[in-house]
């Protein structure tokens, strides 16, 4: 009987569902093992699939562990909000908890044709308020909070409290806004609301003026990554710079951490690195300048004091706060102008586009310290105010982007580093980390290392400034004018946050009339009636961003259903951490700060077990589209097939590849397609129209998005499963290409013809042969090797040669076939658990062991010597590893293959090389 995949998967899919084969639970007597799937957002569109290739793999990997005696924990859930809802909503008018309920359908239908072993009883939405619930309950708890440097953690704000009521400010060493400077007897003078004003400048999530990327036309604050070139991905919308009262996260307070952590989990070295760029520390100074005819002084951050010498202008972030101060009369339009300009930039294209070089003159000037000289005071885009002060001292001699705008606007460059390489200033600056110091004062003839040293000391001897370490990490913005999101556990009173008794969570999204802001321009939530305490109080109008949900949402897989705590501790002490974690490399900025800085915090909470989230983690490549392209010869509705498009004028134009096979256009269903191509003609090569193609990424724009259903309901899920591996290694991105898929279809046929004998399932109990042992163990020690490994895509070759080896051997053994398909299950589920069941098992295969392999079986004792007649191999010969080069001679004489070559000819000699050829060098009969 042929293999029926569409029975067999239907089949299995049902009795996985049915007898709940994938749940699991805390079992103390196997050692655990977490796999995660970075939270998926469900979309309208569905899976393509591209986005199923790291599901499989984790898949594989969760399956080969359990097989292996592990616990394995491996989850799924969406991460439920999300702005494209929400527009979706504002145009139709229909709530988005409707539209993501039937994205999150779609989605679990098609993962489930797929055959993933997901614990679906621990599925968690982050729109569902029992899962937000405790969100909120976090927030709560870091508004609550501080974080001392001393302790290296987050305690509670009223330890804080207690400080500032014994000795004030004196000797923190706290994470803050600001720094201030009170004692006790003030503090205690104080109003209740100013000390909670104060506080706020202290609490690890607080509210503050901040420079945010606002969309009118949206309504909302957009992240950086929902931005480009100014305008919003969603809509296309103009985006500009706009100070605005949000809660934040004050993620920097645990910059260090986030970077010692680091050093202690298995991720790559450049995942590692883009982290450690992000976070940014640098070692280096504060140093007040005076600016001249006022009595402000200008603060800045420096890593190289030692240049200071070199310093011809200073420039300061548009954002900062001494741009208004600093701006004169006469500079009052341009400066103006200028930061209308910047207020419609984003901060990634600020960082990204270096050549672009603008900035405006504010008509001031600062008085360098070290040599009384009046510098120039500019502002420009490429200083970021989240960075130090928000202020630098420019050494363009030793900075590339200080250089490029000193050439700009033709201001003095001074070298103050003699590296002894002999640069050209007039070509660029240098990077100096060594060398003399020269142009510098007191300071002249010094090395570096030593010059920094001197002048730091200086810095702090004269009070105007002192040593510090900075970090490029910013705070989280946390606040967003959306309806779809966390609404925020917080009320206002006397204009002042308050958190609400944890015993009134959770606080659940009010229905709107529209999900618009008010006319009034308050966020969606100033529409919700009654939107109050049971006080009275106004309720917070601002939703948490995406980020909120899905920053916890490992621990709260280990324990979904517990309504008391977001984990349990000791079901936290068994499941840890994320052993094993996959997605895109996308997140390595943004999700994975997010979630290692939330972890870090309910650890010092003790509610994680660990400090670092997520082990081991690898980011998996992308599947790219292969797009198909017809040829329309122009001002014509006429295609030209592609080896002949050279004769026409043509307009390349995307189509379908689902109406495309082998490159050959379906032409009936192209007509079909879209009603202006339904009179469409065709110039046809062999009868056939053959389409243009190319590599490119997979959108539905490009019409070579590819559904996981369509291949599914052809070929099979086991069949999808295993192409998705065999396309490539998994951290790369590669092309899909649905012709391949035949070759994967075609060996899983054959692997399940081992079983056949004519049209009858039959094995024998007869022992296996040595070969067929051999080919068996040196199988099960490749695909083993491979899946440790996360080689997938050469396993899939491993099993193909095994399958190949076996049919011509001829072998349909039991003890041969029976580890066979166990070491298949990881990547062919279906099917395995349909041949396990034929073999007689009345239980799954989930509930067996991964066949070891062993060594013995492994060792050679014969060779196979190609046999060359005159250097042409004409047959192999085996022969014993212990043979003699005599052995050899005489065997490859007597052997009937030589009979045929020796006819009529003479052996002139035997070339041996042992265990690697023979060369039987021939001459006529003489």
């Amino acid at each position: 009987m042929e293999y029926n995949f569409k029975e067999v998967e239907k089949k299995w899919q049902s009795y996985w569902q049915e007898n709940k084969t994938y749940r699991v639970e805390v079992d103390p007597s196997k050692p655990k093992y977490y796999v995660l799937d970075m939270f998926p957002y469900p979309s309208g569109a569905g899976l393509h699939v591209g986005h199923p290739l790291g599901y499989i793999a984790s898949d594989i990997y969760s399956r080969y562990k359990h097989l292996k005696g592990f616990n394995v924990l491996h989850p799924m859930g969406y991460d439920a909000y999300g702005l494209p809802a929400e527009q979706y909503a504002i145009q139709t008018g229909q709530h988005p908890a409707i539209t993501t309920e039937k994205n999150i359908r779609r989605y679990r239908e098609q993962m489930d044709k797929i055959g993933f072993s997901f614990d679906w009883d621990r599925e968690i939405r982050t729109c569902d308020p029992e899962y937000y619930k405790w969100t909120q309950w976090t927030f709560i708890q870091m508004f609550n909070s501080f974080y001392c440097y001393d302790e290296q953690k987050a305690m509670p704000i009223t330890e804080l409290v207690k400080a500032f009521e014994a000795v004030g400010t004196q000797g923190l060493n706290v994470a803050c806004g600001e720094e201030m400077n009170f004692t006790a007897e003030e503090w205690k003078r104080k109003s209740t609301k100013e000390q909670q004003e104060i506080l706020l400048n202290y609490r690890l999530a607080y509210l503050a003026d901040t420079m945010v990327n606002w969309c009118p036309q949206l309504g909302t604050v957009l992240a950086n990554d929902e931005v480009k070139e100014g305008l919003s991905l969603r809509g296309g919308y103009p985006v500009v710079q706009k100070k605005m009262r949000q809660w934040s996260l004050r993620v920097s307070a645990y910059a260090q951490r986030l970077l010692d952590g680091l050093d202690n989990i298995d991720w790559s070295d450049s995942l590692k690195d883009i982290q450690r760029n992000w976070i940014g520390r640098s070692q280096g100074a504060d140093v007040k300048f005076d600016v001249k005819d006022s009595d402000l002084k200008l603060e800045i951050f420096t890593t190289r004091p030692d240049t200071i010498f070199g310093v011809s202008f200073m420039v300061l972030a548009p954002e900062s706060d001494y741009v208004k101060p600093l701006t004169t009369p006469e500079q009052a339009d341009a400066v103006a102008e200028y930061l209308d300009y910047v207020s419609k930039r984003t901060e990634r294209e600020r960082q990204t586009e270096v050549k672009k070089v603008t900035g405006v003159f504010t008509g001031s000037y600062a008085i360098n310290p070290f040599t009384n000289e009046a510098i120039p005071i500019w502002i420009s885009e490429y200083v970021l105010s989240g960075y130090g002060t928000g202020a630098i001292m420019a050494v363009p001699g030793h900075d590339s982007r200080d250089y490029a705008f000193a050439k700009h606007f033709n201001l003095p460059i001074v070298p103050v580093v003699d590296d002894g390489e002999g640069h050209d200033m007039s070509e660029g600056s240098y990077d100096a980390k060594a060398g003399k110091m020269i142009n510098s004062g007191i300071i002249n003839g010094m090395e570096v290392k030593e010059a920094i040293a001197y002048i730091a000391g200086e810095v702090e001897k004269r009070g105007i400034g002192k040593s510090k370490i900075n970090y490029r990490l910013r705070d989280a913005i946390f606040s967003r004018q959306r309806y779809w999101g966390e609404p925020f556990p917080v009320y206002y009173k006397d204009d002042l946050p308050y958190m609400l008794d944890e015993s009134k969570l959770p606080l659940e999204l009010p229905e709107v009339d529209k999900y618009l802001p008010t006319e009034s321009g308050e966020p969606p939530l100033g529409r919700a009636k009654n939107w109050k305490t049971e006080d009275g109080y106004p309720l917070e109008l601002n939703t948490m961003p995406g980020f909120a949900g899905s920053s916890a949402y490992f621990l709260r897989y280990m324990d979904p259903h517990n309504n008391n705590t977001l984990v349990d501790h000791e079901i936290c002490n068994y499941w840890k951490n994320v052993d094993l974690y996959l997605g895109g490399s996308e997140h390595a900025t943004g999700h994975l700060i997010y979630a290692r800085f939330w972890n870090m915090f309910l650890y010092d909470l003790g509610v994680a077990c660990e400090e670092e989230p997520f082990k081991k983690l690898i980011n998996q490549g992308m599947i790219q589209g292969r797009s198909n392209f017809v040829y329309r010869i122009q001002g014509t509705n006429t295609f030209v097939s592609v080896g002949l498009k050279d004769q026409y004028k043509t307009t390349e134009i995307h189509v379908d590849v689902n109406i495309v096979k082998n490159d050959v256009l379906d032409q009936d269903a192209f007509r079909a397609w879209m009603p202006e191509y339904a009179n469409a003609e065709f110039i046809l090569e062999n009868g056939k129209y053959i389409c243009g193609w190319a590599i490119e990424k997979m959108s539905k724009s490009m019409f070579n998005v590819v559904n996981p259903d369509t291949i599914i309901e052809e070929y099979g899920a086991d069949t999808l499963r295993l192409y998705e591996m065999f396309l490539g290694p998994l951290e790369f991105s590669k092309p899909w290409d649905t012709q391949g898929i035949d070759g994967v279809y075609k060996f899983l046929r054959k692997f399940w013809r081992l079983f056949q004998v004519g049209e009858n399932f039959s094995v024998s109990d007869e022992t296996p042969s040595k070969e067929e042992l051999k080919v068996l163990h040196k199988t099960i020690k490749k695909v083993e090797y491979d899946i440790e490994n996360f080689s997938f895509n050469t396993s899939i070759p491993a099993f193909m040669i095994c399958t190949n080896e076996l049919t011509a051997l001829k072998c349909n053994k039991r003890a041969v076939l029976e580890p066979l398909v166990i070491a298949l299950a990881p990547f062919a589920p279906h099917m395995a658990e349909e041949l396990w069941s034929l073999l007689g098992h009345s239980q799954s295969i989930t509930k067996e062991s991964f066949p070891k392999w062993e060594e013995k079986f492994l060792v050679e004792d014969a060779f196979e010597y190609p046999v060359s007649f005159n250097g042409k191999v004409r047959f192999k010969l085996s022969m014993p590893l212990t043979a003699t080069n005599a052995d050899i001679e005489a065997a490859v004489k007597a052997a009937p293959e030589s009979t045929k070559w020796l006819e009529g000819k003479e052996i002139k000699k035997m070339i041996i090389v042992p265990k690697k050829i023979v060369n039987v060098v021939m001459g006529a009969t003489s």
